[in-house]
């Protein structure tokens, strides 16, 4: 396996990246059985529990900030326009003149639509925003350097398959979710009996809305594992469903805290000078076009500024849970001490020739070799089995 650029002794699991400017020097986790390391001294490199796993989302986005916000205010700024814009387009013009029970009565399926659409809109960005999220955690994990120019450059080459992925993991489950209900919609298209539509109502719904949370669970790991694995679209999904198996309960656990996180800090804590802004302001009714304008623009900056920030959080938790579940599965973390040992122990031994010390880029994919599971010699060797017992293969 070759080292890659700009990871030398002291810049493995075991070291630190001393020297490095803008590393993050890792340290000895207390307790670790000898040699755990954390990134700068928050996220343990070993199998994370739920709280550290959240813990660490929030470390990513304070020790990274240029890294991690830039690309997530970029993110979040298109799919908050585009929201503004549509509700706008479809709702505003016809609610400026009148905002009365009535109205809120006869616009509740544009509504409701508008939900849906910002909601995927939302899950697509936060996928597209943990596959970056791998390489800078990975990188930070090791104490290499972490730039929002390093992290831009390690996604590049593997931006349109991150973009496939987003897709498929954001419709896949709304097509799980639909199939169950469209005997409902058939039934009020062809105008019949009530009851057909309330049992179809009553069966469909909850088998709909439970199929696509288990299809988005199982397949959300494919956001980080096409970056950091170089893996097909394909193949990051079947890595995904592979990496979730067995534990899909915890996987759905820890994203529904992250959501709940989420969704505090997004919609009420952030957002709540710029609501008091809009009550205080334009809050009367019955406003022309201009003030609906000035109202929407308001809205949606305040959208962008909590968003930009929670985001990442939703994010990193996904990138997080992929480590864990590497570590878990396949015994990443014991593999890549036994690499860093071997390599202290051939001490003198001359960097590869062409290596650079610069922290990577498109051209280290000595870096993502090491994240690239052989999976016969997991078969052969069964890491997370020696140090954790077979329940961490489940």
């Amino acid at each position: 396996m070759p080292t890659p650029d700009g990871w030398d002794e002291r810049a493995v699991p075991g070291g630190g990246a001393a020297g490095n400017e803008g590393a993050v020097p890792s340290e000895e986790v207390p307790g670790a059985g000898g040699g755990g390391v954390a990134l700068g001294g928050e996220i343990p490199f070993r199998p994370l529990s739920i709280s550290e796993m959240l813990d660490g989302a929030v470390a990513c986005v304070r020790l990274y900030p240029r890294a991690v916000l830039g690309p997530s205010v970029a993110i979040t700024t298109v799919i908050q326009v585009a929201g503004s814009l549509a509700a706008f387009f479809f709702v505003g013009r016809t609610a400026r003149d009148e905002v009365s029970p009535g109205w809120v009565v006869r616009s509740i399926g544009t509504q409701f639509t508008l939900g849906i659409f910002g909601l995927v809109l939302s899950a697509f960005g936060i996928v597209l925003l943990a596959g970056l999220l791998g390489p800078v955690l990975g990188r930070g994990l090791f104490g290499m350097p972490v730039t929002l120019r390093g992290a831009w450059r390690d996604l590049r080459p593997r931006l349109g398959r991150l973009v496939a992925v987003g897709a498929a993991v954001t419709l896949v489950p709304l097509l799980g979710m639909a199939l169950p209900v469209l005997p409902f919609a058939l039934f009020v298209a062809v105008d019949a009996h009530p009851a057909l539509g309330v049992l179809a109502a009553l069966a469909g719904f909850p088998l709909g809305a439970a199929l696509m949370v288990w299809l988005y669970v199982l397949l959300v790991l494919a956001a980080p594992a096409v970056v950091m694995e170089r893996e097909s679209v394909g193949g990051a999904l079947r890595r995904a469903w592979t990496l979730s198996k067995g534990r899909w309960w915890r996987t759905f656990g820890t994203l529904l805290l992250a959501i709940l996180v989420t969704v505090f800090m997004g919609f009420f804590a952030l957002r709540i000078p710029f609501l008091l802004v809009e009550l205080l302001f334009f809050g009367g009714g019955g406003a022309g076009e201009s003030q609906a304008l000035l109202a929407m623009a308001v809205d949606t900056v305040g959208r962008i500024v909590s968003w930009s920030v929670v985001l990442p959080f939703d994010a990193g938790v996904i990138a997080l849970l992929y480590f864990d579940r590497r570590m878990r599965r396949e015994g990443l973390d014991l593999e890549l001490r036994t690499r860093a040992h071997e390599r202290r122990r051939a001490n003198g031994r001359a960097p590869a020739e062409g290596a650079s010390h610069d922290g990577g880029g498109v051209e280290d994919e000595g870096f993502f070799e090491h994240w690239r599971p052989d999976l016969a010699e997991h078969a052969a060797t069964p890491y997370g089995l020696q140090r954790y017992g077979s329940g961490a293969l489940s």
